[in-house]
């Protein structure tokens, strides 16, 4: 099957790279390259640098809503378009360009979860499952019908990050299932009523408020770990909280309580004890190892 792939970060290059084996990828559409690191150089997104390296053209329109970027689309003749965090709004003649028109890997268990963070919000929520969903895309945000999905669990040991590689594998896995079974798979309508909403995360919810209860921050915690990560700040500096512990201790929220080599803070309900931390521009640490150079009492 002819296929226009667009995509950007690495949960869209697992899919890409297990496209790639069996289908003809025609085109990529990806973001453009950014300026990142202290020299402000140009860097290519996961997706744009697979696809140079395999020949494949690369497109990165700043918007495709203009009647030229569109016309340049339509004229590429794939069978269908598939996309997995691309991170530009799709107009209607973008999605119905080609037969099998434009489906998404999304990375939540639709209706749950539609919009820019489901995998975080999924952890932070305390749900106990995540999954991929394929979907149509339609104009609406993440509204279209449902053509196969697959569950995974989440734990008391999952992290973003953790959960982030499990479901990319699964969102490139469950995409050749849909393609070799395209003509058979019926869609499904979502159930409106059960919608809910993943909002971008901005940097600034990664502050933990010690008032707020011991199992609601250790869920942000794991939610945020590696990106954009949970912290506190201690005589002005900045500290990541890599993993951590709910227990019962209880004592004023915000207190620190230190032992030879454990740390606890108390909190609005019940304490953390911090079990990997990270200094503001120093290496991440076990606890134990960390506290034998700084004292938080």
């Amino acid at each position: 099957m002819k296929i226009v792939f667009m995509g950007t970060p690495d949960f869209a290059l697992t899919a890409l790279q297990k496209l790639y084996k069996k289908h003809e990828i025609i085109c990529v559409y990806t973001r453009a390259p950014k300026e990142a690191g202290r020299g402000q150089k140009l860097v290519k997104s996961p997706v744009h640098i697979f696809a140079e390296e395999h020949g494949i053209e690369v497109r990165t329109p700043k918007t495709l809503r203009n009647e030229e970027e569109q016309q340049k689309f339509v004229a590429l003749n794939a069978d269908i378009s598939v996309v997995a965090a691309y991170g530009l709004i799709l107009p209607k003649p973008v999605i119905e360009a080609f037969p099998y028109k434009c489906v998404n890997i999304h990375a939540s268990l639709l209706p749950r979860w539609r919009g820019a963070a489901p995998i975080q919000r999924a952890i932070e929520a305390g749900d106990k499952e995540a999954g991929i969903t394929i979907m149509q895309i339609v104009e609406a945000l993440d509204a279209g019908d449902m053509y196969l999905q697959k569950s995974t669990q989440i734990d008391e040991n999952t992290t973003g990050g953790i959960l982030h590689d499990k479901l990319a594998e699964i969102g490139g896995d469950l995409i050749l299932e849909y393609l070799d079974n395209i003509e058979n798979i019926k869609p499904t309508a979502q159930n409106e009523s059960q919608v809910c909403y993943a909002a971008k995360i901005e940097k600034e919810e990664g502050n933990l408020d010690f008032s707020m209860p011991a199992e609601v921050l250790e869920r942000k915690i794991r939610a945020f770990t590696p990106f954009p990560s949970a912290y506190f700040e201690h005589k002005g500096e900045r500290f990541k909280v890599l993993a951590a512990k709910v227990c019962d201790l209880s004592d004023i929220a915000g207190k620190f309580i230190q032992g030879k080599d454990k740390l606890f803070i108390a909190c609005g309900q019940g304490a953390l004890e911090i079990k990997q931390i990270q200094r503001q521009g120093k290496k991440a640490m076990q606890i134990a190892d960390f506290l034998r150079g700084y004292s938080f009492i």
